[in-house]
């Protein structure tokens, strides 16, 4: 495919604290939170203006999905954007709650365990060509997420050990540790149409949200949330390189893994990189070496058919500095762009500056504030605002995604449901249907995810403008979250 779309889908932890008074219970916590949702666009599940979706999940989880994205820096700024909306809502149901005199706070966390060892997902999303071979595209792929993590995990610290929730991964229960990745604990097959019950790698179930006969949606749910705008575009950018030798049919040697699963936690847990996991012929790699095959196989594709985006050599350069910061054991070059290793380098300071080993429960805090996404609370905030993390994109682009879609179908969603919500008609949207719900039942059928422009659409938007209006004038209140 000469072009992609991608997206991200994001379930945030949720939670009340109330010193000296009973907290919120999480699903009341949750309905407080959406309650301008509810209002604003009658359900607590909804598209907005911007092109994303927002809704609650199973364990009032809120969560946000990115607009279809063409870019990865559009993707970043949705990523970044679906954060200010969702700290808007906790902002506006705290000074709710202080008026009805509840006291506390709300926190919204964008990592993916509880401290009840519980784990809600970050998934992404990758447009493929229908005629790629689908077991083929797992058999290459599923080695490289198993080791992806040593670039792209959030980072854990385990107080109490790697064995705290039951995994089998290495080191000694009850000796605190740390590792690359806050999902690899909790997945437990490698591939599977089931996204909660089982947990894989791969959600295999087929929602192509385009048209079926020429694409279908890879949905990789083995992520850790990232707050790095670095972290984010490498994940993905990488993983885009890896999709597009599968898709040129470049021959990649044979990587398959005897359990993707316990090599999954068995890397996550060795930061050295050089834990040495079995292969179903027998043989027995590291990480590092996995990495690096992908890395220098990418590195030729790139040579030999170009540069697909302007941003494939710093994909490149991240990647190789990511496996070079492990193998030497040495994080400095990479610990403002890679989550794993700002994060570390954080708890490590504080530790030394306080005198604490990592069994310390204020470290096990700092581990949660890091992904507090409240502006000036949140410990990553505090760190980019620093300079301590770099940036993918500025401040104003996240801003603009906030209320702006990227040029893609997305632009077409979020002017209806702009202008359908202002209008006060009753409607339906996914991420290829629009519905106004009349008499007539008018719908626009959305498939071709790249198409920012549709005349059917622009028709169906232009019939709820009152009568007599002229083709510039506002349809009514605009939306407001």
């Amino acid at each position: 495919m000469d072009r992609r779309i991608y997206g991200i889908e994001t379930e945030f932890g949720l939670a009340h604290s109330a010193p000296g008074a009973r907290p919120l219970p999480p699903e009341e916590a949750a309905r407080r939170l959406f309650a301008p949702v509810v209002a604003w666009g009658r359900s607590s599940n909804v598209f907005l203006p911007n092109g994303g979706r927002l809704y609650l999940d199973v364990g009032s989880h809120p969560e946000y999905a990115t607009a279809e994205c063409a870019t990865l820096e559009d993707l970043v700024a949705q990523d970044k954007a679906g954060e200010l909306i969702l700290d808007d809502l906790r902002r506006r149901a705290e000074h709710a709650l202080a008026e009805d005199g509840v006291p506390g706070s709300l926190y919204l966390f964008k990592n993916n365990v509880d401290s009840r060892g519980n784990s809600f997902g970050s998934h992404e999303n990758y447009l493929i060509a229908r005629r790629t071979g689908f077991p083929r595209l797992l058999a290459v792929l599923i080695p490289f997420l198993v080791t992806r993590q040593l670039l792209v995990g959030a980072g854990k610290l385990h107080p109490t050990g790697p064995e705290e929730f039951g995994t089998t991964a290495l080191g000694t229960p009850g000796t605190p540790s740390y590792s690359f990745s806050q999902r690899a604990d909790h997945i437990w097959e490698a591939s599977s149409s089931a996204t909660t019950r089982s947990r894989p790698l791969i959600n295999t179930r087929d929602e192509p949200h385009a048209d079926p006969q020429h694409h279908r949606r890879l949905h990789v749910i083995v992520g850790d949330s990232t707050m790095s705008q670095t972290t984010t575009a490498l994940r993905i950018g990488t993983t885009d390189l890896v999709l597009r030798m599968i898709e040129a049919g470049r021959i990649m040697p044979d990587r398959t893994l005897a359990d993707p699963v316990r090599a999954l936690r068995e890397i996550s847990h060795d930061l050295t990189g050089t834990t040495r996991v079995a292969l179903a012929d027998g043989s027995r790699r590291s990480a590092l070496d996995l990495q690096r095959e992908h890395l220098e196989a990418a590195r030729d594709f790139v040579d030999r058919e170009g540069a697909h985006h302007d941003r494939v050599p710093w994909v490149l350069d991240l990647w190789e500095r990511g496996l070079e910061a492990v193998a030497r054991r040495d994080a400095s070059g990479v610990d403002t762009e890679l989550d794993w290793a700002i994060k570390r380098r954080l708890l490590d300071d504080y530790a030394a500056r306080h005198g604490l080993d990592e069994a310390s429960p204020r470290l096990a805090q700092l581990d949660l504030a890091y992904h507090d996404t409240a502006p000036g609370r949140g410990l990553f905030d505090l760190l980019e605002r620093r300079g301590l993390a770099a940036r993918f994109v500025p401040a104003e682009r996240v801003e603009a995604a906030t209320r702006t879609p990227p040029p893609t179908r997305a632009a077409v969603r979020g002017r209806f449901v702009e202008a359908v919500v202002a209008s006060g008609h009753h409607y339906t949207v996914d991420w290829v249907h629009l519905k106004v719900n009349d008499r007539a039942q008018r719908t626009v059928v959305c498939q071709d995810p790249f198409a920012a422009v549709s005349a059917e659409a622009d028709a169906l938007i232009d019939s709820l403008r009152p009568a007599g209006a002229g083709p510039d004038a506002p349809h009514g209140d605009a939306p407001v979250l």
